[in-house]
């Protein structure tokens, strides 16, 4: 039989007239919305005799389903195919307030029992916080999306935490979209098929970003979270408000981000020759960091100078630990997309020129990111090789970085000169022990500065160049340690190497070898002491080394 027009259909109708003709009929939580609108519809109601099916069903309602969240998403998730007579009898807006109810309460009376174990007279310990197998909120994931999403909003207006709003959400999201990724997108471009798949991925991404809490620097989302949903937003080609949703959020928490969080694929759709990684987003998710940060700026610019100065520079400071991060997310990030062969070289050195110069201590990492991109991309423009090695600070390299530098044959002969400047001068300035006055005014005022067109760049405020002077002192600190150190372990050698010498008969085979290995120490010594900028005639001072050290030679 065709009742295609009662709700439920035949199997509905069969139960109505059972319960006509006096025939024990079960109700049940698969059966309840279904004989309630058939109910309805057939107008089997209080007015023809008491106790009907309407009022059987409706009892059941109010005494098994109601009171119960799983039992009122179960007969809710029975109402999706009984529209519109379910809309009609408020059957639907009735089990989603009574989700938001009871979730509410479940919420309050576990903060209650939690209160309750962690007071300071008792000594059982504290609840687990990891939510139970048989959670309410797993079984959201069999609800169609425009029920979810009523049910959600009702749980947000009723004050839900967003924690539990942001489980509910991957939990959906990842039952949802499981089963639409292809497995091979290059067989099914651009079919039937693959259209309707993305037209779902869309669809259900802009809704789940639309239902996420609100945006803040501690969210409850994680990061991960918020990387999937931008990867699939991307790829299904979303609204450019939802990608711009998710990268602002991604920026707002990006110090806690990993390498995986940011390779996001490009939509290389209909190009062969593309990208394999969206660095247009990620320009964007950085520049939106650097950009807070400015922004905190503005908002402390009534705090004392000298504490800004000092509170910047800690390094426990919350904001620059952040920042350090982020830099150093960077230049890992740089380091693998410049294996692409495909990656334009103003796309890499964008990114490379975007954070500002107190974000990175050592640049050992953007070194390592450029040397590997001037590797893959041998052709690229003598201008663009330039313009790329100069986003590397050579004052901040390390000895290691500093030695590779001056023996790279990718890198400008610039470059190299500059590395091998640097190092004698922060050698010199050790070894004497002075000062670094000329080290900081000299040298900074006679080489070309490195650009820094990107976001967060401009004029060096008193405190960036406050913070950037303390850096390089306790740089060089360490460097004369370093160097005394040296220098201690040369004149126990020539000690222990003396007396040896003293014991033994001066014609033995020590006493050549000792002076052989004296001379080479010595001579070592001499060298590093009179490092001297080229073309400066030698001075009294190292006229009397090279006499002493004739001296010690002879004797």
């Amino acid at each position: 039989m065709n009742l295609s027009l009662i709700p439920g259909g035949p199997e509905a109708f069969e139960l109505a007239a059972k319960f006509c003709y006096g025939i024990n009929i079960e109700i049940t939580l698969s059966n309840v919305a279904m004989l309630r609108c058939a109910a309805h519809f057939l107008e089997m109601t209080e007015e023809f005799v008491q106790k009907n099916l309407e009022a059987r069903t409706e009892a059941y309602l109010k005494d098994t389903v109601l009171p119960n969240i799983s039992n009122s998403i179960s007969v809710l998730h029975r109402c999706e195919c009984l529209s519109p007579v379910s809309e009609e009898i408020n059957l639907v807006n009735r089990l989603i307030n009574a989700i938001a109810n009871n979730a509410c309460k479940e919420q309050l009376a576990s903060g209650l029992l939690k209160l309750d174990h962690n007071f300071p007279m008792k000594t059982m310990p504290n609840i687990e916080p990891e939510t139970p197998s048989d959670w309410w909120g797993k079984s959201l994931s069999v609800l169609n999306l425009e029920f979810f999403q009523r049910v959600l909003t009702a749980v947000k207006s009723k004050g839900l935490k967003q924690d539990m709003i942001s489980k509910i959400l991957i939990n959906y999201t990842h039952n949802s979209l499981q089963g639409l990724v292809i497995r091979d997108p290059h067989i099914v471009r651009g079919s039937l098929l693959d259209m309707e798949l993305q037209k779902k991925q869309r669809v259900i991404v802009e809704a789940m970003v639309s239902l996420l809490p609100t945006q803040s620097r501690r969210s409850s989302v994680p990061m991960a979270f918020l990387s999937s949903l931008l990867k699939t937003a991307i790829a299904s080609s979303a609204s450019t408000s939802c990608r711009s949703d998710l990268e602002r959020r991604i920026g707002l928490q990006l110090d806690q981000a990993i390498l995986e969080d940011i390779l996001i694929p490009a939509n290389s759709y209909g190009n062969n020759h593309g990208t394999m990684y969206d660095t247009e987003s990620i320009l964007r998710i950085f520049s939106i960091f650097l950009n807070l940060d400015e922004d905190d700026d503005e908002d402390n610019r009534m705090r004392d100078e000298s504490e800004m100065a000092y509170d910047f520079d800690s390094p426990g400071s919350p904001k620059q630990s952040s920042i350090l991060k982020v830099s150093k997310l960077l230049d890992t990030y740089l380091a693998e997309i410049a294996l692409d062969t495909n990656l334009l070289p103003s796309k890499f050195i964008a990114l490379a020129e975007l954070l500002p110069d107190h974000a990175r201590i050592i640049s050992d990492g953007l070194y390592r990111a450029v040397d590997i991109f001037l590797k893959v991309h041998p052709n690229i423009k003598d201008s663009e090789r330039y313009r790329l090695c100069k986003t590397i600070d050579c004052q901040k390299l390390s000895q290691e970085a500093c030695s590779h530098a001056a023996q790279n044959e990718r890198l400008p002969v610039q470059m190299a000169v500059q590395v091998l400047y640097f190092e004698q001068i922060r050698l010199r300035n050790a070894m004497n022990g002075g000062h670094n006055q000329f080290f900081f005014g000299t040298i900074n005022s006679q080489l070309p500065q490195r650009s820094s067109s990107g976001a967060g760049s401009g004029a060096i405020s008193p405190r960036d160049n406050y913070a950037s002077v303390r850096r390089e002192n306790r740089e060089l600190k360490l460097e004369v340690a370093r160097m005394r150190m040296r220098l201690t372990d040369l004149e126990k050698d020539h000690v222990s190497m003396k007396q040896e010498l003293v014991r033994s008969h001066p014609a033995n085979k020590i006493f050549k070898s000792f002076t052989k290995k004296l001379s080479k120490q010595l001579n070592s010594l001499f060298r590093i002491n009179n490092l001297k900028p080229i073309g400066s005639k030698p001075n009294a001072e190292s006229r009397f080394l090279f006499q002493r050290r004739r001296r010690h030679s002879i004797s």
